[in-house]
């Protein structure tokens, strides 16, 4: 059975974690939002890929939620010694993987096939998918104008008032080779329990991504990232109030109803029901919290259980 994961963050890292405990980690496709990378000390960086594959591939620093196993950071002590910007945390083994980067993609290498090298020299089993090989940049608007996501969510760390969040280069960006084939052949499509906004929203954002879940066989299936009316983590209650939509579940179920078959909400949200089912989505309410491994390869299950029925 092929599953499709759509990802951002570190829920998305969680919950991934989990589900190649339950199906082979082969018939897993990642599609991973690139609207948070950056350029830092003229390298290029992806967030959201590294975790996934950091994760995939045995190497995430689980405690932190990012970065890799037994990180140093002399690099950015040293910078930072010398009058340089160190505000993101890059450690000197990520620093490696940023250089690789950076290289071949200066050679002309586009971002799918570098992380597809990547993929293979650290043995992960499952097809990670960059959401474009185009540059795509998520902005936040705050008063005092227009900032960079990592700005806003590192260095200002996620503090003072939205006004808007946009996605430049995405409705003109092309889907990355294997994405739009993946999510048709696929039997679930999965949008993990990420940030609507500014984790899932700039892989929605790039051009034929929405037509190609409306218009998928698979079923589509999504997990809550907010609990109540607040969110797991991050700051998605804020950004969410940009697009109207309610710090709910249900605000959750709004944010994907074009294309949403199911959504996986917790428990304790049961009365929201009504309000979803008006939107033509189906809820599932189950424990959507991972606080550990097992928690994450139950959710995993209850989520392909949903998209099966």
């Amino acid at each position: 059975m092929k599953v499709v994961v759509l990802a951002g963050g570190t829920g998305a890292a969680k919950f991934v974690r989990g589900l190649v405990r339950a199906i082979d980690p082969r018939d897993l496709s990642v599609i991973v939002n690139t609207g948070d990378d950056l350029v830092w000390w003229g390298l290029h960086v992806s967030p959201d890929l590294d975790t996934i594959c950091y994760e995939l591939g045995g190497l995430l620093d689980r405690q932190r939620g990012w970065g890799r196993l037994e990180e140093t950071f002399h690099c950015r002590d040293a910078m930072r010694a010398l009058g340089q910007a160190s505000w993101f945390n890059v450690g000197d083994r990520d620093l490696s993987t940023h250089l690789f980067r950076t290289e071949r993609l200066r050679a002309g290498v586009p971002l799918s096939e570098v992380t597809a090298a990547l993929c293979a020299r650290w043995g992960i089993a499952s097809r990670i998918l960059p959401m474009t090989d185009a540059r795509v940049r998520t902005i936040v608007t705050m008063d005092d104008g227009d900032v960079p996501f990592q700005e806003f969510f590192v260095r200002r760390r996620h503090t003072g008032a939205v006004h808007a969040v946009r996605f430049e280069g995405a409705s003109t960006a092309q889907p990355a080779p294997g994405v739009i084939d993946a999510i048709h052949h696929a039997a679930i499509v999965v949008i993990a329990p990420s940030n609507p906004v500014t984790s899932v929203g700039p892989i929605l954002g790039v051009l034929g991504m929405t037509e190609a879940l409306s218009t998928t066989s698979a079923r589509t299936v999504a997990i809550s990232p907010v609990v109540g009316s607040a969110a797991v983590s991050g700051p998605a209650a804020r950004l969410m109030a940009t697009r109207g939509w309610p710090t709910t579940a249900a605000g959750v179920a709004m944010a994907y109803r074009s294309f949403l078959d199911v959504l996986l909400c917790d428990v304790g949200d049961a009365a929201l029901a009504g309000d979803i089912e008006k939107l033509d989505v189906h809820p599932v309410f189950t424990n959507i919290l991972m606080s550990d491994t097992s928690m994450a390869e139950h959710l995993a299950k209850e989520t392909l259980d949903a998209g099966a029925h």
